[in-house]
This record gives C-alpha cells, sequence and structure tokens, in this order.
C-alpha cells in the first residue's frame, strides 16, 4: 500500500468530470436567405436569432380564438372610424435588422404604406402596434425580450399582451422615447383603448367564445 502521507507523495487528485465528456457541439449558424427557404417549405413555423433557427410551439385553441376575435374586432372598429390601417395574422414575420433577428406575432397593425425588408416583401419593418396572446412557454420572451426588439423599430408606438386563460389585457403605450404607459383591464365589461390607432375594443369581443372565460 502506498502511504500518501509521506513528503514527497501526493495523493493523486480526484478526475475532473468535465474533462471526459465530449466538446459540446455549436448550432449550425444560417443566414438569413437559408432560413427563409427553409422556412418556406417547413409545415411549422421558426424564428430566427442572428444565425440560429428556432422551432415555436404550438399554440392552444384559446389561444387561436383569442387572436382571431381581436383581428375581427381590430378590422371592425378600423371600418367604424374611417380609418386606412391595415390589419395582419401571425403568418407575418417581423424583421429587426440591426439584430438580425425574424419573429412571428399574433397580431399586427400597420399604419397605411407597408415597409419591408426584403423585395418578397415577407419582412415586415414598420409595425405600429402589435398584440401578443400570453403562453406559458413563451410568456417571458413575449413580456420582455419580443417587447426590447419591437422598441426598436421607429413605427412601433403601442404593444398589447393579452392573458388566454383569464381576462387581462395589458396596453404599452410610447408616451416619449423612453417612457410607456401601461394599464391594465381585468373587466370583462372594460373598453380597451388604443392610442396608436385613435380607437377601442371591447374585453367582451376579445374573449368571446373562449371556453371557461365569459360563461
Amino acid at each position: 500500500m502506498t502511504d500518501y502521507s509521506h513528503p514527497t507523495l501526493a495523493k493523486p487528485a480526484p478526475a475532473n468530470p468535465l474533462a471526459v465528456l465530449p466538446p459540446t457541439k455549436q448550432p449550425r449558424l444560417y443566414t438569413l436567405a437559408e432560413y427563409l427557404r427553409r422556412e418556406a417549405r417547413s409545415i411549422h413555423k421558426h424564428e430566427y436569432h442572428n444565425g440560429e433557427i428556432i422551432p415555436m410551439a404550438s399554440a392552444k385553441l384559446s389561444h387561436n380564438i383569442i387572436a382571431s376575435n381581436i383581428i375581427t374586432a381590430l378590422n371592425n372598429a378600423i371600418d367604424k372610424a374611417g380609418k386606412e390601417y391595415l390589419v395582419l395574422g401571425s403568418d407575418q414575420k417581423v424583421y429587426f435588422e440591426a439584430q438580425n433577428v425574424c419573429v412571428y406575432a399574433d397580431v399586427l397593425v400597420v399604419c397605411e404604406k407597408i415597409e419591408t425588408y426584403d423585395d418578397g416583401q415577407m419582412l415586415l419593418t414598420n409595425p405600429i402596434l402589435v398584440v401578443e396572446v400570453l403562453s406559458r412557454s413563451t410568456r417571458k420572451f413575449d413580456q420582455n425580450g419580443k417587447f426590447d426588439l419591437y422598441k426598436t423599430l421607429p413605427s412601433f408606438r403601442e404593444y398589447v399582451l393579452v392573458e388566454q386563460t383569464k381576462v387581462g389585457i395589458e396596453t404599452r403605450f410610447r408616451v416619449q422615447p423612453n417612457l410607456w404607459r401601461e394599464p391594465q383591464a381585468d373587466d370583462p365589461a372594460a373598453e380597451i383603448w388604443l392610442e396608436s390607432l385613435g380607437l377601442s375594443i371591447s374585453a367582451k369581443d376579445v374573449y368571446k367564445r373562449v371556453p371557461g372565460i365569459l360563461t
């Protein structure tokens, strides 16, 4: 038996478990053009974050009903007010050139003239209002990271966050470049004033026919 108490002998150090692990495989990075080609062929949606292609989670029924209700409510209010805004659904991509990021939103509103990054008009760059229906898997990103991205767009003035399991609507309106007003509503009878569009939609219309919320 080896005597490790001898001053000239040192006890072997325990093996470093990290030393035997294989190196972490780096994700493949794609160009924006490669992402767009892949996305055009894909049956599922993906977002693009500076080279990485990230799959999106599937939306639940209540999420889809709410998004559809909001599109209908916005179009009705816009027509009634005689305005020329354009409402777009969840298939429209938004591109942030400075960050090289491409995302989808649940609902977008554009003020009259559409501006795109690409000739194919796939990458919108000038939404005035964005609506996100909150899901468990995307809540933090929608509330913070995605909001930070939208704030970099000069056209962007208002962000609407909508709960899908209860009545809850938060609007964030840009009062000054770095100052946002953030009213919230949890009353089914509430009228949601959209400052950027100069019109309102009702919470009742937002949650119409969503199981278990208004009934």
